[in-house]
């Protein structure tokens, strides 16, 4: 009975040790596509930045009418890259989950880019070998602080935004 006791902990040892590692090489991965996504944009490579997102991706912007399938952010997107007038993300931070089917991660990091730090956080999903962006949002961070004087900014435009939103329901 004891050896079977011993046995059953050493399997369920050596599948938890497999599974961890397994989990960090997803991570690793999923890090290494994102940093690479990043940097493809940053190179103004359109075809490698689109290539590394699926074919229903979708992708949010900073401003409320940003909300495209990757078809409409490629259209929008591919005059600043034929100029080379394309951004720069590089991540100070980020947090990545990997489901425990490990076909499905998400993630959240802050960013240096040009407009300072914003927030991006997403979706990734395991296509064959590869890691793929199916889901991405980016927002920009507000201080606290500064919150009253950035409403008081956006409120004009973005009431015509609610309103236009609210008229075609």
């Amino acid at each position: 009975m004891k050896i079977k006791i011993f046995t059953v902990f050493t399997l369920l040892f050596f599948v938890s040790i497999t599974a961890t590692a397994h989990n960090q090489t997803a991570k690793q991965q999923i890090n290494e596509t994102i940093d690479a996504w990043h940097k493809a944009a940053a190179e103004a490579n359109f075809d490698l930045y689109f290539k590394m997102m699926t074919a229903d991706a979708i992708f949010i912007g900073t401003d409320a009418t940003e909300y495209w399938s990757v078809a409409a952010f490629k259209t929008f997107a591919k005059p600043f890259f034929d100029l080379g007038k394309t951004w720069r993300f590089t991540s100070l931070e980020r947090n990545v989950y990997v489901s425990k089917s490990g076909e499905t991660a998400w993630f959240d990091e802050l960013l240096d880019t040009q407009m300072k730090i914003c927030r991006g956080s997403g979706v990734l999903v395991k296509v064959g070998e590869l890691w793929k962006i199916q889901h991405y949002v980016l927002s920009m961070t507000i201080p606290n602080d500064n919150v009253k004087a950035v409403v008081a900014i956006k409120t004009t435009l973005e009431n015509l935004v609610t309103e236009s939103i609210k008229s075609q329901k």
